[in-house]
């Protein structure tokens, strides 16, 4: 597998999950598109480090990076979900325009 590649299968990742963000109107799954986003995101990081830096950690440690990021924001998005779910009872997207203070 050279970097084309690479850069191709990151490319499809990124289209469905920009796909998903643009169609889905369920939170969860708005979620899992952005997580699929940046698993793309990820795959580049690691492609670019692997083929064209000096120095193959590069990659590697900005896809940690973005790995802590997602895991942050990925536990405060999920604590909305939950409190939306008990406050609405449902988890539609328009459902969360009522929470504006």
């Amino acid at each position: 597998m050279n970097l084309q590649h690479c850069l191709i299968l990151a490319a499809l990742v990124f289209a469905v999950g920009v796909f998903g963000l643009l169609r889905q109107r369920n939170v969860v799954a708005l979620l899992i598109s952005i997580e699929l986003m940046l698993n793309a995101v990820m795959i580049n990081f690691i492609a670019f480090g692997r083929y064209r830096c000096v120095d193959a950690t590069a990659g590697s440690i900005f896809t940690i990076f973005i790995i802590a990021l997602t895991s942050a924001e990925m536990a405060v998005a999920l604590a909305v979900v939950i409190a939306l779910h008990r406050n609405r009872r449902a988890l539609d997207v328009h459902a969360m325009s009522n929470l504006r203070g």
